[in-house]
């Protein structure tokens, strides 16, 4: 039996970790070579890889624009518009992706941000943020912070709200969406009515007890989470310390005056513990915060919605959440 097989999830759910699981080595993957194949590969958009991610919406305009960080590095943002609505100016969500700041793309997105924008009629900007190791901590984190700058500038062009922007992210992307919003507080810029963060990575201590619990689980074990760190946070002397709050949001020393924040966890994952942990630290600052945790799933079930049982309620909960922020935020 594999270990995969001993976990409680439903047998579609298995049966793609278990495939998932055969396509990686974490250790390998994470030479040079496996994270340049790894970064170029995404889900064909087609029956029956749509069968796992769910389809991209056909009313959605896929396009691309985008904008100069701050040390003049040109940003890509793939953006998402519902075609319905076209010549509207609509609230804007930045999507920030997951990868452990090591892996990932904004294609590979594509199903969950057009998803977003066809339900909740916004406009979603999904952020290409430089990744690790040539880019270590915490260029993602700026990237991001900039991302959601110009998006409040007229820069970002008139299509969309420069106002009561929303951040959103998923593992590493939740992490820099928590981030971004806590440097804009502090540091201003940009005007961040609401977050959603999809199972973050918001502690590298890795010191919750789903770490040690959930080390060898389906996805996402501790040696990734282990090897990502080790890249994003880089060694010697440049090396930013785990507790510091650009890369462990959890550990900031004031949480208060952060906007509404949605936290979504999976019950088998090693990430669970530290969401739970976040959600918890701002209701207690005083932010409103929805916490949901869902069961039998591991890391990353968003991004496999129809291998699960509950990745359409999830979804359902995510957009809802953001439409009636953004709603808000276009009647205030």
């Amino acid at each position: 039996m594999t270990v995969t097989d001993s976990w409680d999830m439903p047998l579609r759910t298995k049966l793609l970790a278990r495939v998932l699981s055969r396509t990686r080595d974490g250790s390998r993957m994470l030479s040079g070579d496996e994270i340049a194949r790894s970064r170029a590969w995404f889900a064909p958009a087609r029956v029956p890889f749509t069968w796992v991610t769910g389809p991209i919406p056909g009313g959605v305009e896929i396009g691309d624009t985008s904008f100069a960080a701050r040390d003049g590095h040109v940003v890509d943002v793939r953006t998402y518009r519902p075609r319905h609505i076209q010549g509207e100016v609509l609230p804007a969500l930045l999507w920030f992706h997951g990868g452990g700041w090591v892996l990932g793309n904004t294609r590979g997105y594509d199903p969950i941000c057009a998803w977003i924008a066809d339900r909740a009629r916004v406009a979603v900007l999904n952020v290409d943020y430089r990744l690790a190791p040539e880019h270590r901590a915490p260029r993602a984190a700026h990237d991001c912070v900039d991302a959601a700058r110009w998006a409040a500038s007229d820069a970002s062009g008139t299509g969309i709200r420069h106002t009561a922007l929303g951040l959103a992210g998923d593992s590493a992307g939740g992490n820099l969406a928590a981030v971004a919003a806590q440097v804009l507080r502090a540091e201003g810029g940009a005007d961040v009515a609401y977050e959603a963060l999809v199972y973050p990575a918001v502690d590298a201590t890795m010191s919750s007890p789903s770490v040690a619990q959930h080390s060898q689980a389906p996805i996402l074990t501790r040696s990734d989470m282990d090897a990502f760190l080790a890249h994003y946070l880089g060694d010697g002397d440049d090396a930013l310390d785990p507790l510091d709050p650009l890369v462990s949001p959890l550990h900031a020393a004031d949480l208060s005056g952060l906007p509404p924040t949605l936290v979504q966890t999976a019950d088998l994952d090693p990430l669970r513990d530290e969401g739970a942990a976040y959600a918890a630290a701002l209701r207690a600052a005083g932010v409103d915060v929805r916490h949901t945790n869902y069961p039998r799933v591991p890391h990353g079930f968003m991004s496999f919605p129809g291998a699960t049982r509950v990745g359409g309620a999830a979804r359902a909960e995510l957009v809802g959440w953001v439409a009636r922020h953004a709603r808000a935020g276009t009647v205030g």
